[in-house]
């Protein structure tokens, strides 16, 4: 029977909550993979409930633990078999729901694909499992004198699995780019059990670029298996500057000033007051409290590239309203001013019983307007908002703080969330930048993408996945669904999140 241990010998129906299909499948997956790599009672399954977007929560039917690709050639045979829909999951740090179990599915879980298998430091390659942690990347080959570019917030637990699942970026993906911009080749196994290598570790292949097509492809294509990853030589110099703004307007027009100079920062994140004093009293990172906002921007390079491209970068700064500037005069500071930055997640848990955090990208002419119109929100659905993205490229990450146990006040938070992703749409932005769509945002999928195409998202998907037992239900809505969400929207209302049950 299973406990939380895992499966130890026959299943018994009477400690199964649904019974027959959950017996049938649980003991399919015992009898292909260890006695411990297979959960079915009820806290054992617990952990797997939800990602980081903890306000929806279903625990899987059952789930399995792999440790090989013969092992998950097997658990995919058993969803074959069975007709069991199966939902991969990395370290779980995810913030749009793409991780979300299904009650009647599998949940697959990579987390002892966890090794690096090798590092080239000729070619500048590393080829890992996708349970490795990001940082671990870096941390493995800084001896070498190199690191791994995309640097999430999760950094130090999220996996890489999970990076090409969401594409994720990070601060510094303004410069380095996303995660697509530095993967060279991802090995996945179909859901028919096939193993295929996607890209190659040149600089280009042939046929079409299925590589960028399964990077961001949120688990609904294949199973990642491995992936090779570029390495980039550490810079000899980096300095931030942290500038401080009377009004998040004109911390927004200075970003647009930076880029439109042709100046393109390793980092150039904002934040407004509302997060910095949050994040302060948590890291101590030095930040201005009496800012209404601040600009954090790093140079890196030589040392008189640095030192060229931050007095440019101070120079536009001041012309658009910097009151205060203060430059990093060590590593050990540049790293302060960033730790705040990165921390500003979970330092809101000190001011917030809870958050939500929102994902969208805009054109950057439009920041100031947008930033303007998210006060306005505020105020409209009475729920404090804190403002903390990678402002150069335009990724937005309001954070909308609302109280579970009050009654309607996650309705109002969705509510507030959902006119702020069409918003982004409505200034030429898209829904998302590197968290995905998941459960999130699959309402405005509709609104950001016409029926044909959806159409088209939807036959890539069938010729990966022809059963859609992947991680059905996320990501590309239904034309049915968006029929309803545009009904909805004319309406007045608002299509209700699905129905999942609550935090």
């Amino acid at each position: 029977m299973l406990n939380h241990c895992g499966y130890h010998g026959p299943m018994e129906e009477k400690n199964i909550a649904s019974a027959p299909k959950r017996l049938a499948v649980a003991n399919a997956l015992a009898a292909s993979l260890p006695g411990t790599s297979v959960l079915a009672d009820r806290e054992s399954l617990k952990p797997y409930e939800c990602d980081g977007l903890s306000a929806y929560r279903q625990p899987p039917m059952v789930a399995a633990i792999p440790a090989n690709e013969t092992e998950v050639a097997a658990a995919l045979a058993v969803a074959r078999r069975t007709a069991t829909p199966v939902v991969a999951r990395g370290s779980g740090t995810g913030l749009s729901g793409g991780a979300l179990p299904l009650a009647d599915g599998i949940l697959l879980s990579m987390a002892k694909f966890d090794k690096i298998v090798s590092i080239d430091a000729v070619s500048r390659t590393a080829r890992v499992q996708p349970g490795v942690r990001n940082l671990r990347i870096s941390e493995a080959v800084a001896h070498l004198g190199l690191y791994y570019a995309p640097d999430p917030s999760s950094q130090i637990a999220c996996s890489i699995g999970g990076n090409v699942a969401e594409n994720s970026g990070g601060v510094h993906c303004l410069k380095y780019g996303l995660t697509v911009h530095n993967v060279l080749k991802v090995r996945a196994m179909t859901i028919d059990g096939d193993v295929v290598d996607l890209g190659s570790e040149a600089l280009d292949s042939p046929g079409y670029d299925l590589l960028a097509l399964v990077t961001g492809s949120e688990g609904l294509l294949a199973i990642t298996l491995e992936v090779t990853v570029k390495l980039l030589a550490k810079p000899e110099a980096a300095q931030v500057v942290m500038a401080s703004f009377p009004d998040v307007e004109s911390a927004g027009d200075a970003v647009a000033g930076v880029i439109g100079a042709g100046i393109v920062p390793a980092g150039l994140e904002m934040m407004d007051r509302l997060a910095t004093r949050a994040v302060e009293g948590f890291v101590n990172a030095g930040y201005d409290l009496e800012a209404a906002a601040i600009l954090l921007a790093e140079s890196d390079g030589t040392r008189e590239e640095v030192a060229e491209e931050t007095a440019r970068m101070i120079e536009v700064m001041k012309a658009n309203g910097c009151t205060r500037v203060a430059c990093s005069a060590n590593d050990a500071e540049r790293l302060r001013f960033w730790s705040g930055r990165k921390a500003a997640f979970p330092a809101v848990g000190r001011i917030s019983p809870d958050y939500y955090c929102i994902d969208g990208s805009i054109p950057r002419r439009s920041l100031a307007l947008v930033l303007r119109r998210t006060e306005e929100m505020s105020v409209k659905y009475g729920l404090r908002c804190a403002n903390v993205f990678h402002a150069g490229d335009g990724n937005l990450h309001p954070l909308i703080l609302y109280d579970a146990n009050v009654p309607g006040e996650l309705a109002r938070t969705e509510a507030f969330a959902s006119e702020l992703l069409e918003l982004c749409i409505e200034v030429g932005g898209t829904i998302t930048g590197e968290h995905g769509v998941g459960i999130e945002k699959i309402n405005q999928m509709c609104t950001q993408f016409r029926p044909g195409e959806l159409t088209q998202f939807h036959a890539i998907k069938a010729a990966f996945d022809p059963e859609g037992l992947l991680n059905p239900g996320k990501m590309v809505p239904t034309l049915h669904r968006c029929a309803e969400y545009g009904a909805m929207r004319v309406a007045g209302g608002k299509l209700p999140f699905p129905d999942l049950p609550r935090f």
